[in-house]
């Protein structure tokens, strides 16, 4: 059963880092299932003992800085093509109907897909996770896998949170392009 408030959770640790980081990745470990938390434990070792502006500086290397790691599905999914115009302009419908607030990111930002995800229903959610979600995820952890990123850990226990949630879901998304029908 999937819970918002985890979803939630793990959304906060996919966001620029603010004072109250530390206390976000414990939120997350409480709430996490239990195979989405070694992930998380080796998350929280390997930050541990960056100042604030140190994990700030790292998320924005991380993921603002480097393209082939955006937290923005539609670019891992579509590029720059007009599908992903297609892709920000029905996520921003799928945030107001189901109330998810949205924040200076895109409607596709990962932060903004996980919280949304918490919210659907379980079959269009699923069906969202593996044609969209999934392939992007993909994408972002060969990405970040090359450069040895503690947040490596985070991506792998989403992956690992929306497996235990969605079991099915990668008969869904192997080998199919991302479809734009399970936003409608």
């Amino acid at each position: 059963m999937k819970s918002s408030a985890t979803y939630d959770a793990f959304a906060g640790l996919l966001t620029y880092p603010e004072s109250d980081y530390s206390e976000q990745i414990g939120a997350c470990l409480r709430l996490a299932p239990p195979e989405c938390r070694e992930e998380l434990r080796q998350f929280s070792i390997a930050v541990e003992k960056l100042a604030t502006d140190e994990l700030q500086e790292l998320f924005t290397r991380s993921f603002d800085l480097n393209p082939v790691c955006s937290l923005e599905l539609g670019w891992h999914l579509f590029g720059e093509n007009y599908e992903r115009g297609l892709l920000l302009v029905r996520m921003r419908e799928e945030l107001r109907r189901h109330g998810v607030e949205e924040s200076s990111e895109l409607p596709d930002h990962l932060a903004h897909v996980l919280r949304l995800i918490g919210r659907m229903e379980s079959e269009p959610a699923a069906d969202f996770v593996g044609a969209c979600v999934l392939p992007a995820l993909e994408k972002m952890l060969q990405a970040i896998g090359e450069k040895r990123n503690p947040f490596e850990h985070v991506l792998q226990a989403a992956r690992t949170l929306l497996h235990g949630t969605f079991p099915d879901v990668s008969l869904v998304c192997s080998g199919s392009e991302p479809l734009l029908r399970v936003l409608v």
